[in-house]
């Protein structure tokens, strides 16, 4: 049995870490291109101010996207290209627009479906400098509306498939949390000097859900076609025994990582009870306005995925600082894939997107041509997970409408700079960096290989 011929199944990347050219007609500078030049934030000591070029080269990645036979591609915008200020009352970079638009109108010119994320981590620095960002929510949803809607109308006649956040409790919990990511908070002193990892990731989720519903808001109210939806990090956790406690903080697992952003725009409104019983004051508050307005904001539900973990009660009490739920964890295999699924779909009845899949091969930092080329670790991964998400829909009725797989390129991949690689093609570079030539891995035509013999005719 197969997927259905509307299905749609492509790449996935990320305006940060695939575009550099970062002070180009005019872009502002965001919270990574700080963070990235602090020293010792970056695995590997490097930084995006190249990247992968795809903003010169972007007609080759529409090209190699051709060449692979995707039927869609999902990208995000770079907010602080359009507005390189960010703010509701900065000026608007005519620039980016247009360049944008040509980029949009070359990917239906082939035949390629645009998916747009509006916020992948990107945030401009000159939000965070005047009021500490996602922090200030009722600042900060001001600003992204206006960002939403200056995008709507923009690029809103052509695209019709929208993406308002990228993965919001990751960014809240390593960005606010670990400080692993921008902008490096935590309460960890050997780590940052400011953070307070007991409150800030909540109400940098708490952020991201309000300003998600208003933009959806806006969207809707423009009436200009296509949906509106947001993306959430989604790994299976799999109980580590039958036994109660274990089975129970498996569940508590998927609320605190998953249904803590999910339930409020799915389900009832609101945070789940098990957030609210071990955070408390801690978790921010949704007036029964913003309950209304946040409920049913979401026209589908995106879902990246990468891995599953066994789950087992932590025999401590929770800490302070706790964000997982107060569970210990170890990783496991694509199967899981299947088991997310059917958990978001008899949950939330919504449709699915999965908007992100994808493994890095922890040898090909140091692999040179052409063995670098031969990534069997990525093709036993991708197809598994493939297979697993077709057992799904044809066999458990949930309904999915995409794959987009992490990644076109091998990118910077944000904390790890270089050092992590998950793109399909390899990017051959000269000794200053500098973008020699794309080659595609075996995992491109695997990939392709696959979708060829299974979606419908």
């Amino acid at each position: 049995m197969s997927l259905p011929r509307d299905f749609h199944w492509g790449y996935a990347t990320a305006a940060f870490q695939i575009e550099g050219s970062l002070c180009a007609d005019g872009r502002g500078p965001t919270v990574w291109d700080k963070f990235s030049h602090t020293p010792g934030k970056i695995r590997d000591g490097t930084n995006a101010d190249i990247a992968c070029e795809s903003y010169t080269r972007w007609e080759d990645d529409i090209r190699l996207m051709k060449e692979y036979g995707v039927t869609s591609y999902r990208f995000s915008l770079s907010w602080s290209r359009l507005i390189p200020l960010g703010g509701r009352y900065d000026p608007i970079n005519e620039a980016a627009i247009q360049w944008y638009s040509t980029f949009i109108d070359a990917l239906l010119e082939n035949g390629i479906t645009p998916f747009i994320t509006l916020f992948h981590w990107d945030l401009p620095l000159a939000l965070y400098e005047r009021y500490q960002g996602l922090l200030n929510t009722e600042e900060f949803v001001k600003d992204f509306a206006r960002y939403a809607e200056l995008c709507f109308q923009s690029f809103g006649d052509r695209v019709k498939d929208w993406i308002t956040f990228n993965e919001p409790v990751v960014v809240a919990q390593l960005g606010h949390g670990t400080g692993a990511f921008a902008p490096g908070r935590t309460s960890d002193r050997s780590v940052s000097e400011i953070g307070d990892t007991a409150t800030e990731p909540w109400r940098v989720i708490h952020t991201q859900i309000l300003a998600h519903a208003h933009a959806a808001k806006i969207f809707r109210g423009l009436c200009m076609g296509g949906q509106i939806g947001i993306t959430f990090n989604a790994d299976w956790a799999e109980p580590y025994s039958s036994s109660n406690e274990d089975l129970a903080a498996a569940e508590r697992k998927l609320e605190f990582f998953i249904a803590v952003g999910t339930d409020p725009i799915f389900g009832h409104g609101d945070y789940p009870q098990s957030c609210k019983d071990q955070l408390g004051d801690r978790l921010p508050r949704f007036t029964e306005q913003e309950m209304a307005l946040v409920k049913g904001s979401s026209d589908f539900f995106g879902l990246n995925h990468y891995t599953t973990n066994y789950i087992r009660q932590d025999p401590n009490s929770p800490s302070g600082l706790d964000y997982m739920g107060n569970v210990t964890q170890t990783f496991v295999v694509p199967w899981g894939l299947r088991r997310i699924l059917n958990w978001v779909w008899k949950r939330y009845q919504t449709p699915i997107y999965i908007t992100e899949n994808g493994v890095p091969c922890s040898t090909e930092a140091q692999q040179k041509l052409p063995q670098v080329l031969n990534d069997q670790h990525r093709i036993a991964y991708h197809l598994g997970y493939l297979d697993a998400m077709r057992e799904a829909v044809v066999e458990d009725g949930v309904d999915v409408r995409s794959y987009f797989a992490w990644s076109l390129t091998d990118n910077w991949e944000w904390a790890d700079g270089f050092s992590t690689r998950f793109g399909v093609t390899y990017i051959e570079r000269d000794e200053k960096g500098k973008v020699l030539r794309y080659w595609p891995k075996k995992s491109a035509g695997a990939l392709t290989l696959w979708f060829s013999r299974n979606l419908g005719s």
